[in-house]
């Protein structure tokens, strides 16, 4: 089977792979768990002179990379840069703060000493998406390397010159060679990976589905596992909150990505007095966008990352409108061959149609007016997702008051939501369950082991 990177904003096949075979892909698992045996008892200051350097290869080569991201999945060059450029971030955050978060944790019980020790689990495998080929994968990866573990990657198809470009990536900084391995697989092929002995744990970004699928098939093999699923995150707008930050904002976080980003604003959610002044901002800025070839200067969004995630984002559109949304921006598809969509805002769709009850992975935004707060808050709430939200208010402890009620693993007042490696990351619901970055993301593949001293 080969696996392809075809370019979505000309739909040119740049490059063919060949995929690993089952005898590769246990090669490769029976090398990093053999390096693990060296990795896990090297120390901090060890692990984070090579993450240092990986940061620094991350900042000297951003756009070399990031040329590679837009290639494979049409992220704005500018865009794909910045993303490569805050892995340089997460790295640097790691190698400064990993002996920290992990150090003994002395107790105070009967024990004349008890304590907690965080100790390395193993070959983690890490199942990623497209949507962020780099920034994805270095969020687990960092604090994987730093707390000892190694690990494999299963990436996205379409982007197999991502994976290897992470890869050579870790062997540039100098890490031990089989401390990370990209394997190029189908996703098919994911079961018989989890079930090996040598995988101890996995981590997944994307799909609800695709998540149900690793945690079913982990859980049969008891073996722990994060995962970061879908969002539809709300954006409730209170009618004491500046409008015009509020709309540059909100257009800002709907079209991130060109609205790929399981965290970017999806429903917007506007008190009825205002309503009609923040629609009309909204408008005229997402009108204001402009679109093209991803690696100029001037392209504003790009194309999906594929023609049929376009061609899913239209029939979901269709569907929810023939159910009774009203249509406020005409956009959509540029044409049946093309993986560009322009921006589009519904407003108001009605329960059980694909805008309400779904996630709408592209530039559409989904506006419901509503009463009041207490109407706002149980719109945010009526959703099987649980990812992020943010709430816009003059009033910062009336932001803190709704961000308190709405059920999300993260809530942002008066600002976009977005992953920071300070914060710890991921949602409630069916957005998934565990966290990463943080203290709290490098101790999800830790054994937190009590030790008691009589």
């Amino acid at each position: 089977m080969a696996i392809q990177t075809i370019n979505p904003a000309t739909d040119e096949v740049i490059k063919t792979f060949q995929a690993h075979s089952a005898a590769q892909v246990e090669e490769k698992l029976k090398a990093a768990d053999k390096a693990f045996d060296n990795w896990k008892r090297t120390s901090f200051e060890e692990r984070a002179k090579h993450m240092l350097r990986c940061a620094e290869i991350l900042e000297q080569d951003a756009e070399k990379y990031g040329r590679i991201i837009t290639l494979e999945m049409g992220k704005p060059l500018k865009d794909a840069t910045a993303e490569v450029q805050k892995c340089a971030k997460v790295c640097r955050y790691y190698a400064d703060n990993a002996a920290d978060f992990l150090k003994d944790e002395e107790v105070v019980s009967g024990a004349s000493r008890s304590l907690i020790a965080y100790e390395p689990l193993g070959v983690v495998l890490a199942v990623m998406p497209w949507n962020f080929p780099f920034w994805q994968v270095f969020r687990f990866l960092a604090p994987a390397l730093m707390a000892g573990n190694v690990g494999v990657l299963k990436h996205a198809s379409n982007v197999p010159q991502c994976a290897l470009a992470i890869e050579e990536i870790i062997h540039r900084a100098g890490f031990p060679k089989d401390v990370f391995h990209t394997l190029l697989v189908e996703s098919k092929a994911v079961d018989a990976i989890i079930e090996n002995s040598i995988v101890k744990a996995v981590t997944l970004t994307g799909s609800e589905g695709a998540g149900s699928k690793v945690a079913e098939k982990a859980g049969s093999e008891i073996k722990k596992t994060v995962l970061e699923l879908g969002g539809s995150d709300p954006f409730i707008i209170l009618d004491d909150a500046d409008l015009e930050e509020a709309a540059s904002v909100a257009v800002k976080s709907r079209m991130v990505n060109t609205g790929q980003s399981c965290i970017a604003a999806k429903r917007f959610i506007v008190l009825e007095s205002i309503a009609d002044a923040f629609l009309g901002k909204m408008k005229e800025k997402m009108e204001s966008l402009r679109t093209g070839d991803p690696l100029t200067d001037t392209c504003d969004y790009g194309p999906l990352a594929r023609k049929d995630l376009a061609e899913e984002l239209e029939q979901q559109v269709r569907e929810s409108v023939e159910k009774g949304a009203k249509v406020v921006l005409e956009g959509g598809r540029e044409g049946k061959d093309s993986a560009y969509f322009k921006p589009m805002i519904i407003q108001n769709p009605k329960p059980g149609s694909p805008a309400y009850e779904d996630e709408l992975f592209g530039p559409v935004a989904i506006v419901f007016v509503v009463k009041d707060e207490e109407e706002a808050i149980r719109i945010a709430n009526d959703h099987r997702y649980g990812l992020a939200g943010t709430v816009f208010t003059g009033d910062k402890e009336r932001g803190l008051r709704v961000a308190r009620q709405v059920e999300t693993g993260a809530m942002f007042v008066n600002a976009m939501v977005a992953s920071t490696p300070e914060m710890p990351f991921g949602g409630i619901k069916k957005s998934g369950y565990g966290r990463e970055l943080s203290y709290i993301g490098i101790r999800e593949f830790t054994n937190q082991k009590s030790i008691w001293i009589s």
